[in-house]
């Protein structure tokens, strides 16, 4: 017969919490996102150049639109590549 400290039970495996995404620009106070920084709007663009979604950035609806726009008008002026194997 198995002794009180032999006996085992099947148990849920912890698993660690992720951090909580927030949204940097409400944070921080950020109301303005300048499309000539290039080296910011790198944060939100993965390595193939296409922006991340807000799922992944934790961005809220209002100010992932003004990243995108600043990402497209960053382009546009030659700041930012359209596509690219490796930018960061």
């Amino acid at each position: 017969m198995a002794k009180a400290n032999e006996i085992k039970y099947l148990t849920a495996i912890k698993q660690e919490k992720r951090a909580k995404k927030f949204c940097r620009f409400k944070k921080y106070g950020i109301k303005y996102i300048d499309y000539k920084d290039a080296e910011f709007l790198k944060k939100f663009l993965n390595e193939q150049g296409k922006l991340f979604p807000r799922r992944l950035t934790g961005n809220s609806l209002k100010f992932q639109r003004k990243v995108s726009e600043a990402v497209k008008k960053a382009r546009q002026m030659g700041l930012l590549p359209y596509v690219t194997d490796l930018l960061k």
